[in-house]
């Protein structure tokens, strides 16, 4: 069975709003100042190591409008491009972005039977809402949380209040930058 993993930004005051420059949130970008090889490394690796997409509406948005004017030598835009994505979302009828499959009805149902599909990985990005689905359902096999030395003071936080889960830490790394990567997977209680 594919796992499920949720890959995040976030600030050490929990914000994952906004972390590129295609935002419309007033401290948009506040990543942008720890992008390094290092971090271009990892997210290419953990790109490549995974074969699908999932996203919620909004980062589908923000994605389909931005990747498909991006080019790299890496080949990261080419894959962020030609990967099959996912896009949960009760709201959208159409969907642009190339190989984007819409899962709009009968939902839980659905990420199931995609985690059993055979095949590499599935990576989550942003999508706040879609991981809160997740996490209720017990769907998230495991956490990556990229934790910036930036206090926001607001935004849009990862968790919101009432969200409960117990963690149990597999790694942490620590990037030059002060970026610290901590990977979680649901605990066995």
């Amino acid at each position: 069975m594919r796992k499920i993993i949720v890959s995040e930004f976030v600030s050490l005051d929990g914000i994952m709003e906004g972390p590129g420059p295609d935002d419309s949130f007033k401290y948009a970008g506040w990543t942008m100042p720890y992008v390094d090889d290092e971090f271009i490394t990892f997210k290419h690796d953990e790109l490549f190591s995974c074969d699908t997409l999932l996203l919620g509406r909004v980062t589908y948005e923000g994605f389909a409008k931005a990747w498909p004017k991006r080019q790299d030598d890496q080949g990261f835009a080419a894959r962020m491009n030609s990967i099959p994505k996912y896009v949960v979302s009760t709201s959208l009828d159409e969907i642009t972005w190339s190989n984007t499959h819409l899962i709009k009805d009968d939902i839980v149902r659905q990420l199931r039977a995609l985690k059993e599909d055979p095949g590499q990985d599935i990576l989550v990005a942003g999508s706040g809402v879609l991981i809160e689905l997740l996490m209720h359902h017990n769907l998230i096999d495991e956490y990556r949380l990229l934790v910036y030395p930036v206090i926001l003071g607001e935004g849009k936080h990862l968790f919101k209040e009432g969200v409960r889960a117990t963690l149990e830490l597999i790694n942490t790394d620590t990037f030059e930058t002060g970026v610290v990567l901590m990977r979680y997977r649901p605990a066995k209680v």
